[in-house]
């Protein structure tokens, strides 16, 4: 049985950043609250097989509750992004290091 952080989703989300590192903050549709969204590199990354996914989850912003999917730290480079485990890309991304991509899930 896997262990989650039941804290998870109720304050702000560090992002580990710089160098040739970015991060991905998407903007989510209500109803995938709960799902899990993985990021798969365009590119091959030999010797490192973990695909990184977290969860769609909902965070208080300016009084109210926003969907969001964060992925605090990714290497430059270009993803694919599916919910898990297998569904078809949604859309890419283009991490840049230093900075934070924003992108809408289509609906």
């Amino acid at each position: 049985m896997e262990a989650h952080n039941q804290h998870a989703g109720q304050g702000s989300v560090l992002l580990d950043i710089g160098g040739d590192v970015g991060a991905v903050v998407l903007s989510m549709p209500a109803e995938l609250a709960g799902h899990e969204v993985e990021a798969r590199p365009v590119t091959a990354r030999p010797g490192h097989p973990h695909l990184p996914h977290v969860a769609v989850l909902g965070r208080p912003v300016a009084g109210r509750i926003r969907y969001s999917a964060v992925f605090g730290e990714l290497p430059r480079g270009e993803y694919e992004l599916y919910l898990r485990p297998s569904g078809p890309v949604a859309l890419t991304v283009s991490v840049r290091g230093g900075e934070v991509t924003e992108a809408d899930w289509p609906l």
